[in-house]
């Protein structure tokens, strides 16, 4: 299928062509001796109408004596005269009448068109010529061996001279060029090859090069291609049609570096990415070189010093990644450029920039453009852009495009600097309420490991606490805020002193969490807006208790994954029982698990930033973790390290918190026990024991303190209790006086008055003792106190 089908109506032949045009033969009388078929088509007059018959009745215009003017005359001649068709029109034509006098007999050749055909064809005619001699487009014409034939002005004027490339093949033309567009194939002579192989032209292909007559500068062109072919179908070669668009061109490649730009810089929080994100956008396409020079403060996230000198104490960015990361100090002096900059936050253009500052790799600059980084009317610092391979001056428009990227840089920075500020200062915060040191105690050996999420991500909310309790045992726990940032590390802190609190008032796991929950849910409700309710609301915790005379240990957990116990052979457990709900949802109660420890077990408290990441699932983490706790027998800082650095590689999006504990059981001679039963006259028996089994344990210097003890709590139970009364001692690293009883009633510490029998026995318990305290059981209640061992 002719894939252009007008194609036939265009035709370059002159209407005056004999081919085309209507022709006759007037003789020396102005009479028709000769009428064509061409003369036919035109007029509509047949040879029979018109022969023998003078010339002037085809004249619309009356007699013919203009038309015996142009007979007779001795040289070719053209008239505009109108014509008189047969169907009655009148058309005006353009004449022309060429005498043959000089043959030997007398007689005028007559062509004639219609002028408005004429006159399309020499428009056709002077769009030719304009192509030729005026039209930008360079248009060259190559045979079927693809070597030059012609070139119009445009072209001569791109090549210097196109004589000097006729006959020679295309790649002469420009030898160091390339093809930008990869929608066809690369190369020029593939390109011409497949035009005159198909006939099917390319157009619209953008080349890159630099011209014989601006060798220094690229340029690009936007290149089509067509066949050529003659009146027959017969293959001439080929024609190339190019437009220079290098303004164009650049100007669409500063947009699409302002998009890219809108993208990249400014994506990561940190200033370090930035500065390279900026270099990282405008080279090549803007310049050669980018330099980022920043005072120390807004690298570390403080606020940019000011009243400084302009260029001083400024440190240069190296480094694409924060492992390549580097700075060097730069400074500049007052009548610098780039101090300039600096001080009046305005774009500064050397076009001759003097030699490279102290300290750099001196570079041959063609041209520098120093630009502010500036935000919120404060210079952050300063951007360079240098163009050393590029010999063209930074124009107008890249000047704009400069500014533009460097605003962009300089919000960037400037969020990334604050983010940086508030990183460091949510972290301090939340170092601050996690505890600094873990209290001396003989239940537990213990390790830990707190290692903040990624920076971009942000601090988060994970505690761990370890925390003292009468009778030698511990209270161990670690929780979880959903969030990062400074309202997850304060409501940590808020809930870490919370569970402290009621850590020490005695109360078992479950318990604990239940009037843990009934806090949380109080601070959820929407009575304020400091942000922290909502935080709230995604509250995990783990609580534990360890007895180190039993070896029982105790837990409860509010949403937060159970601990992994490794027993003293190596065997690792996972608890059965699903945790319940996290804090602040209520419903469903929270239950105590109870394990039985043998010493030197290893139970691993964690949270989910452990286990969990975006690569893996929780099931995988803990399988994972599980595994390192087989290795039990290591050191428990040895375990630390071997379990987080099991952990997938790469940035972490949570929080990770490890706390292990190495149990230990008390020894049966450190610990005494005594059953007294109710009555007043044990209390006597109660001291004996009590002085006897001091003596024994080397503690004779704390007899009278502990007699004294152990006689006013003997003699509270035996008071108010109806059962029998239990007398234990324990020696740990203080001593511990407990007596228990059925009674759930607690005394209470008050101060007798001066005519009072009693009251004054707790008095002086609490005057004597370290501690001392109450906690419930289920079958009655325990009073306890803790002397110092000298």
């Amino acid at each position: 299928m002719d894939r252009f089908p007008n194609a036939a109506d265009v035709d370059f032949h002159s209407p005056l062509d004999l081919s085309k045009a209507a022709a006759a033969v007037l003789d020396a009388e102005g009479n028709i001796s000769g009428w064509g078929a061409s003369a036919q088509r035109l007029l509509g007059h047949s040879p029979e109408d018109v022969l023998g018959k003078p010339a002037g009745r085809l004249l619309a215009a009356g007699p013919g004596q203009r038309l015996s003017a142009l007979c007779r005359t001795h040289k070719p001649r053209s008239a505009v005269l109108d014509l008189s068709c047969r169907d009655g029109r009148t058309m005006r034509a353009a004449v022309t009448f060429s005498p043959l006098d000089h043959l030997g007999f007398a007689a005028t050749v007559v062509v004639a068109a219609e002028l408005e055909t004429l006159r399309g064809w020499e428009a056709q005619l002077a769009m030719l010529q304009g192509l030729a001699t005026e039209s930008t487009v360079g248009l060259t014409i190559f045979d079927t061996d693809m070597r030059v034939v012609w070139g119009n002005v445009s072209t001569d004027l791109e090549l210097a001279g196109i004589a000097d490339y006729i006959g020679r093949p295309a790649a002469d033309l420009f030898p160091e060029g390339e093809f930008i567009s990869r929608h066809h194939p690369p190369d020029e002579d593939q390109i011409m090859e497949h035009v005159m192989t198909t006939g099917e032209p390319i157009m619209g292909m953008h080349y890159r090069g630099r011209a014989p007559a601006d060798p220094v500068r690229e340029h690009v062109w936007s290149c089509s291609y067509h066949r050529l072919v003659d009146a027959r179908g017969e293959l001439l070669g080929l024609f190339e049609e190019s437009l220079d668009i290098t303004e164009r061109y650049r100007a669409q490649e500063r947009l699409s570096l302002l998009v890219r730009a809108g993208k990249r810089i400014g994506a990561s929080l940190d200033v370090r990415r930035t500065a390279a994100e900026l270099a990282d956008v405008a080279v090549p396409q803007l310049a050669d070189e980018v330099l980022v020079d920043l005072p120390p403060a807004v690298i570390e996230g403080r606020q940019p010093p000011t009243g400084s000198a302009p260029g001083h104490s400024l440190l240069r960015m190296h480094g694409r990644t924060p492992e390549e990361f580097r700075t060097s100090p730069v400074s500049y002096p007052p009548s610098s450029p780039q101090a300039q900059s600096l001080g009046t936050g305005r774009l500064v253009v050397d076009d001759s920039p003097p030699e490279a500052a102290r300290g750099e790799r001196a570079a041959a600059s063609h041209s520098c453009l120093f630009v502010p980084l500036l935000t919120r009317n404060t210079v952050l610092g300063l951007a360079t852009f240098r163009r050393t391979s590029n010999p063209d001056p930074f124009g107008p428009e890249e000047q704009t495009l400069a500014v533009e990227l460097a605003e962009r840089a300089a919000v960037g920075i400037d969020n990334a600097r604050r983010y940086t500020s508030q990183h460091a200062a949510a972290l301090v915060l939340q170092r601050s309420l996690l505890p600094q040191h873990l209290p001396e105690q003989s239940a537990v050996d213990v390790a830990y490991r707190y290692l903040p999420a990624d920076s971009r991500v942000g601090v988060g909310g994970d505690w761990f606490d370890l925390i003292p309790l009468s009778g030698a045992r511990v209270g161990l726990t670690v929780g979880d805020v959903v969030g990062h940032g400074m309202h997850a590390a304060a409501t940590m802190g808020r809930l870490r002193a919370t569970v402290r609190t009621l850590a020490l008032l005695d109360l078992d796991p479950a318990e604990l969490l239940t009037r843990l929950d009934s806090l949380v849910a109080q601070d959820a409700e929407p009575h304020g807006n400091d942000g922290l309710s909502d935080v709230a609301l995604g509250v995990t915790c783990l609580y534990a208790i360890y007895n180190p005379v039993s070896g029982r240990c105790s837990w409860a957990s509010a949403g937060h994954p159970p601990p992994i116990v490794a027993d003293a052979s190596g065997s690792v457990a996972l608890s059965a029982l699903a945790p319940g709900p996290p804090l602040g949802l209520g419903g469903l109660p929270y239950e105590n698990v109870d394990l039985n420890l043998s010493s030197g077990s290893v139970v691993a408290f964690f949270t989910d930033g452990v286990v969990e990441d975006r690569r893996t699932d929780i099931d995988s983490g803990i399988d994972r973790l599980a595994h390192v706790l087989t290795w039990q027998r290591c050191p428990l800082e040895e375990l630390c390290d071997r379990a987080l650095s099991a952990r997938p590689p790469g940035p972490q999006a949570d929080d990770a918190t490890l706390l292990l504990v190495r149990t230990r059981r008390l020894d049966a001679d450190r610990v005494a026990d005594l059953e007294l039963p109710p009555d007043p006259a044990m209390v006597a028996h109660a001291r004996t024991v009590a002085e006897r089994q001091l003596e024994n344990w080397g503690l004779s210097e704390l007899s009278f303190t502990a007699e004294l003890v152990v006689s006013e709590l003997v003699t509270n139970s035996i008071r108010y209790a109806t059962g029998p009364v239990m007398l234990r001692l324990i020696k740990d690293r203080s001593l511990l006086c407990e007596v228990s009883d059925n009674a759930h009633t607690a005394p209470h510490l008050r101060r007798a008055r001066r005519d009072d029998e009693g009251g004054r026995g707790l008095f002086l318990v609490a005057q004597m003792s370290q501690r001392w305290g109450t906690r419930y059981t289920s079958s009655g209640k325990t009073i306890w106190a803790e002397l110092a061992i000298p």
